[in-house]
């Protein structure tokens, strides 16, 4: 067999993680030729949120290299030539179909091979489809997922093609009322199905997610709720036509967009190192059961200082963090010296039409409303604690400015000793602005 490149570091993964752990290899001193990162997409590490959101704007929407990591968290923006610059291996369009860990070997599709001393895993998320299940019909035209620019590029030319025709999103998290709203921004028809009694189950309270219901109701978008979608029709071309629901009714539909989760990508690994939780269990500096290999983002399960568990994290926070934190490990032990173990905090945002909410902490005990959260309002502004063994460990916050925000963040992370839950609705906000 042809030997393969070789290389000091290689990261799997050119997604969020991978480009935050790029640049801070590159903060770290790393010399050219040191470090490859390995990616199926065609282009350099991106801001993935953007896909969902400014992307597919009507009006001057996102485009690469305009969104290229790290300007999503107020960083500079690394376009292909930096990687170049810094000697950093860009490796794209190249998907690894095999990793032995025992002779630290990856192999492409293609057949080409790949060493390294010291490998990051930051192989994110897939996302689910409908034709995983079976579902009939699922793999008619114009039924689409978003996960990757090129979905998002399909998803965009669906939209300007369908011009005010009808739109079905199936699923009721964060793409699914992120899309949605796009979705209606862009005059489409749109109707959203889910199973779940409300929107965004994992997060939201049944009170929290009847705001957003009903703002979106108000915008023209029409929910459906406790339902699923068990089958599509096509025409003769093949595009889809309907939706048909497993209350026996029928949506007509143009496009349909399914958001029903990711699973972490961990196959490659299968047997080699230890999981828990889905994904790969690390320790505090991300590294994993195998000496000198490191997972991040959306496939390790690491410790929960805060509240003494381990658990796996999908979301672009710790995406960004948990790949700095590995970086600074790895490099700290060739140094010899100490890096602080991950601490982190849970943060959650979302943004659609004029909202913007924030979440930070546990939403765990019971939970406390406060504020103006009727979806009428010129402008509302509301929130939510939670409450378990007389502390306050979770905050939401609809319409925060950037002080607020940082105020309940402050507030999650110190968990204070709540009020009665009257005094506490009463107190809004000025109960985290104290702390």
């Amino acid at each position: 067999m042809a030997s393969g490149k070789h290389f000091k570091y290689v990261v799997l993964g050119g997604g969020v993680s991978g480009g935050y752990a790029a640049r801070e290899f590159a903060k770290q001193g790393v010399q050219p030729g040191e470090l490859a990162i390995i990616s199926k997409e065609a282009v350099a590490p991106y801001e993935r949120p953007a896909l969902s959101k400014a992307y597919l704007f009507p009006q001057n929407p996102a485009r690469l290299p305009g969104f290229h990591v790290c300007v999503g968290s107020g960083g500079e923006r690394l376009l292909p030539e930096w990687y170049s610059e810094k000697g950093i291996e860009l490796i794209l369009s190249t998907e690894i179909v095999k990793a032995d860990l025992a002779s630290k070997t990856l192999t492409s599709e293609a057949g080409a091979t790949f060493t390294y001393e010291i490998l990051l895993i930051a192989t994110g998320s897939s996302v689910i489809k409908l034709s995983d299940f079976g579902t009939q019909g699922a793999d008619s035209n114009n039924i689409l997922y978003l996960r990757e620019v090129d979905d998002a590029d399909q998803l965009y030319a669906a939209i300007q093609a369908k011009k005010g025709g009808k739109a079905v999103v199936v699923g009721g998290g964060y793409i699914g009322l992120e899309l949605s709203a796009v979705l209606k921004m862009n005059d489409l028809d749109v109707t959203m199905v889910f199973p779940e009694p409300w929107c965004m189950p994992r997060l939201f309270t049944a009170e929290i997610a009847a705001f957003y219901e009903s703002y979106y109701t108000n915008k023209g978008v029409k929910i459906l709720k406790g339902t699923i979608a068990v089958g599509f029709d096509a025409d003769a071309n093949g595009d889809v036509t309907a939706v048909k629901l497993k209350d026996g009714s029928v949506l007509d539909a143009d496009i349909v967009v399914v958001g029903v989760g990711g699973r972490p990508l961990t196959n490659l690994f299968k047997g080699q190192v230890a999981e828990e939780k889905g994904g790969i269990k690390t320790d505090a500096f991300f590294e994993t059961s195998v000496p000198g290999v490191y997972a991040v983002g959306d496939v390790a399960t690491f410790p929960m200082k805060i509240y003494n568990d381990e658990r796996r994290v999908e979301h672009v926070d710790h995406s960004r963090k948990s790949a700095e934190q590995a970086v600074k490990a790895i490099k700290g032990k060739e140094a010899g010296s100490a890096v602080e173990e991950y601490d982190y905090l849970p943060y959650f945002y979302s943004r659609s039409f004029d909202l913007s909410w924030q979440f930070y902490g546990d939403n765990v005990g019971d939970a406390i409303l406060f504020g103006d959260a009727d979806p009428s309002s010129t402008k509302p502004k509301f929130g939510s604690y939670w409450v378990k063994d007389g502390k306050c460990v979770g905050a939401f916050l609809e319409g925060g400015s950037p002080d607020e925000n940082a105020a309940i963040a402050k507030l999650a992370r110190a968990q204070p000793p709540a009020a009665s839950p009257d005094e506490l609705k009463a107190a809004g906000l000025q109960f985290a602005s104290k702390i």
